[in-house]
């Protein structure tokens, strides 16, 4: 692998920097992928597992008893945005920070896009090249939902031995509802977003089959995806409610055949990202349309 492209899965980003917490998650915790993955499940939980209390996957209570979350605990994805920010309020619940004995009652209540950003935090803490990914994944138990691949973050790092980017999933480490291993995904497993958006475009696949936690389903769903995984390559894992403008839904049922082709062109690039790096980074430092954000205060 390119040194360089090992390089820039090394540096931070505004979300996956620990700040003063650096040398804590360099020498406090395991070196082990498991055991790192297993500790940010046992400190975090889902908004959905909040929700669905003790039933489902939580049936068990491998997340805790959530009975004994206070009544008043809301989700925080859109407080503690930043790894520093969640670790921040780790230690102020618990001065021990991470720690598998957590009561569920200092959980931190973060869905995936955290999880993978605290996993990212830390794996680069400890020298290894890590990234976030976003897309999509039909392998959880979404009831009605069965067949529908839903929204997703996960992580990928760099595995020196072998010589190649492992895939990881720590936030549905505990809740698949398929026989494989979450910390070695096999290929086909996840639907990223650049094979999605082009299946889609060349009629192979359904867009329909695409979900957004918010409640949409379509070809939109697959470009917010594509976006967020855009950002993701480039160190940049945003938030769920800034995109492009062409996430827009009144401006998505607008796009021009040239934009649409831009697009094409961006999700051809993503398909191999290594191979493709330079390009990726050409239009990402020139396409202000790919990389101007919209949505929140912005």
């Amino acid at each position: 692998m390119n040194k360089k492209i090992l390089d820039h899965y090394l540096e931070f980003s505004t979300y996956t920097f620990p700040g003063l917490y650096l040398e804590k998650l360099k020498n406090d915790l395991p070196n082990n992928i498991r055991e790192i993955g297993l500790l940010i499940r046992k400190n975090f939980i889902h908004r959905t597992t909040l929700v669905t209390g003790n039933t489902g996957t939580n049936a068990d209570l491998r997340f805790g008893d959530t009975t004994k979350i206070p009544w008043w605990r809301q989700p925080e994805d859109d407080i503690l945005a930043t790894a520093s920010a969640m670790l921040a309020e780790l230690y102020r619940r618990n001065n021990r920070g991470f720690t598998i004995d957590r009561e569920i009652k200092d959980k931190l209540v973060l869905t995936c896009r955290f999880t993978a950003i605290m996993m990212a935090s830390i794996l680069k803490s400890k020298s290894i090249p890590a990234r976030v990914r976003a897309g999509n994944a039909s392998y959880f138990d979404e009831g009605e939902l069965e067949s529908i691949s839903t929204d997703h973050w996960i992580n990928q790092y760099w595995n020196e031995k072998e010589n190649r980017w492992v895939t990881i999933d720590v936030d549905g480490s505990l809740s698949l509802n398929q026989n494989f291993d979450p910390y070695d995904v096999p290929n086909g497993k996840f639907d990223f977003p650049a094979d999605a958006w082009l299946g889609i475009r060349s009629g192979k696949l359904d867009p329909k089959h695409f979900h957004n936690a918010s409640g949409v389903y379509g070809t939109i769903v697959v470009l917010w995806s594509l976006f967020y995984d855009f950002h993701s390559l480039m160190n940049n894992e945003i938030i769920y409610n800034h995109g492009s403008i062409y996430g827009n839904p009144k401006r998505f049922e607008k796009l021009t055949l040239q934009e649409l082709k831009k697009i094409d062109n961006l999700a051809l690039l993503m398909q191999n990202p290594d191979e493709n790096f330079d390009e990726l980074v050409k239009i990402w430092e020139n396409e202000k349309d790919f990389r101007l954000l919209q949505g929140g205060l912005l």
